[in-house]
């Protein structure tokens, strides 16, 4: 009997390889709120990149992020690391 393993998308992926990441995922070591941060962080400064403005590219990730307040996704995209 074959069996079907069912692959976890790796929304990471550019951070850490797909197997490392459903090895963490299948443990419940991934935060996917973090995960969710990052990814809009990431999707906010491609648009900045492609000189869409701020407030703009906030109202698109608004759009895909509908239970996110407007405030909240700009606290995403403006945060700021932590110094070591």
């Amino acid at each position: 009997m074959n069996t079907v393993e069912a692959k976890i998308s790796n929304p990471i992926a550019d951070l850490i390889s797909d197997d490392i990441y459903e090895l963490l995922s299948s443990h419940g070591l991934i935060d996917e709120k973090a995960v969710r941060d990052y990814i809009i962080r990431k999707k906010f400064l491609q648009m900045r990149a492609n000189k869409k403005s701020a407030g703009d590219a906030i109202n698109v990730l608004r759009k895909e992020y509908v239970y996110l307040q407007h405030d909240t996704i700009r606290k995403i995209v403006y945060k700021i690391g932590k110094k070591k």
